[in-house]
């Protein structure tokens, strides 16, 4: 992905959900990721859970059928490795695939991978995703103690859980919480991880996350932009979101 700045990877979960609620086929989950991409987006997330209740393995190989027409774009497919998502690597091998440790029948990711426990498991699964030319990103808790055992299970990236972030802002917590990622970016830049960030991030707190926290290359959103979206149209939300990224920039 080339860009000097943070890039912005869609995630189109919400539109798949929307989508499923008749049998229509609309929304579109293809033509948002479309629109999107025209608007500017760097990349386009998916996380297809095992229960198929949004995303479902169509949207998938569809979303990677027109990823194919954007070569300078990112396509990131993340998801819990010991369910469905190394079956989704192996078939299409994105760019990226971001291993995320959510249950079967979680409501939405809470937690990030905690090490050495879970160091054993991953480690086979990200040397078969490098095999395969992805690179691997591993959701992670702003934990600084964390970043070198990440790093040192293979993966590429860790993708910092922002929701206590975003959970503290405009409250009195909101520096002491800044503060936390900070030292967590720090410490994966030092242990050399790429770094990645995602989870309730919006129009409000992005800009003030991005200036605090340094070496973001790419932040996933996907929630709160599909609902900005309903009120501002797919194309305008992405100029603004991208705008909110350009502001944190010195």
């Amino acid at each position: 992905m080339k860009t000097s700045m943070t890039a912005l990877s869609v995630n189109v979960n919400k539109v798949a959900l929307l989508r499923n609620t008749r049998h229509l086929g609309i929304p579109s989950v293809t033509r948002a990721a479309q629109i999107c991409l025209q608007a500017g987006a760097q990349g386009i997330t998916v996380h297809p859970r095992p229960d198929g209740r949004h995303i479902r393995a169509q949207d998938v190989h569809e979303l990677a059928a027109l990823m194919k027409q954007w070569p300078d774009r990112e396509f990131n497919i993340e998801g819990n490795p010991t369910q469905n998502l190394l079956d989704f690597i192996r078939a299409i091998r994105p760019d990226q695939a971001t291993f995320v440790p959510d249950s079967e029948d979680q409501f939405t990711s809470d937690r990030g991978w905690v090490f050495p426990q879970d160091g054993q498991r991953l480690r086979p699964l990200i040397q078969e995703c490098h095999e395969l030319g992805v690179r691997v990103s591993l959701f992670m808790d702003p934990e600084p103690g964390q970043m070198a055992q990440a790093r040192a299970a293979g993966a590429d990236r860790v993708e910092l859980y922002t929701e206590p972030y975003a959970a503290a802002w405009g409250t009195p917590g909101q520096e002491a919480q800044l503060s936390c990622y900070a030292a967590a970016a720090r410490a994966a830049l030092n242990a050399g991880l790429g770094l990645n960030a995602g989870h309730d991030l919006n129009r409000a707190n992005l800009t003030e996350f991005l200036r605090r926290v340094p070496g973001v290359a790419e932040v996933s959103i996907g929630h709160a932009l599909i609902a900005d979206a309903l009120e501002l149209g797919y194309e305008a939300t992405v100029k603004d979101y991208l705008r909110c990224i350009a502001q944190a920039r010195p």
